[in-house]
């Protein structure tokens, strides 16, 4: 796939000053699923661009906003499996694409516009509960997912890629603080 990426000047001269970033080549350490989230965000982009490739030829898309929106889609600052919520809506797979939008802004703000923010945004849908707006961001959410089938292969992990624990001790607590919030609840009834 590399090779690919360097022969394809159009693709390559986009990604470029994301792929050269330092900060974007931090992701290499950030385990997602099977390998990094450098890769997984390369192999998005790449599976984006053509997908809007063959697109392009029955509708305007912009490419740049593709590659860019592609690439920066995981751009958060704490690897996944080490950031730990307990409230529901607001674990992992629920808030990483505001996260990363905002991170997208503040290290490349002249790349980034409103049709890529929105893509970054909503690229978790149905999660994100609303859809993307722009045509753009459709392509990369469902080539995130394409590119995400690997995680079906252990579907008892599929819960943990969200951002779900579901250990014994989590369970336990979950049920003990459940538990505490009926018993006060039920006494401030009487």
């Amino acid at each position: 796939m590399y090779n690919q990426i360097y022969q394809e000047k159009e693709f390559y001269a986009i990604a470029e000053p994301i792929l050269r970033n330092s900060e974007f080549q931090r992701r290499r350490t950030f385990l997602h699923h099977n390998d990094s989230v450098y890769d997984h965000s390369i192999r998005v982009a790449w599976c984006s661009y053509q997908i809007a490739k063959l697109i392009q030829k029955y509708k305007n898309i912009n490419i740049q906003n593709v590659v860019v929106g592609a690439l920066l889609h995981d751009f958060y600052m704490i690897p996944w499996r080490e950031y730990k919520n307990p409230i529901p809506w607001k674990k992992h797979g629920f808030i990483h694409g505001k996260i990363a939008s905002m991170n997208s802004y503040q290290f490349f703000p002249s790349l980034m516009n409103e049709r890529i923010e929105n893509a970054i945004r909503r690229h978790m849908f149905p999660l994100t509960l609303l859809p993307p707006r722009y045509i753009e961001g459709w392509i990369i959410s469902m080539a995130d997912k394409y590119v995400s089938l690997e995680i079906f292969r252990k579907p008892k992990n599929l819960p943990r890629y969200i951002g779900i624990e579901f250990s014994k001790e989590s369970l336990v607590q979950s049920f003990r603080n459940f538990y505490q919030k009926t018993e006060h609840f039920v006494s401030h009834m009487y």
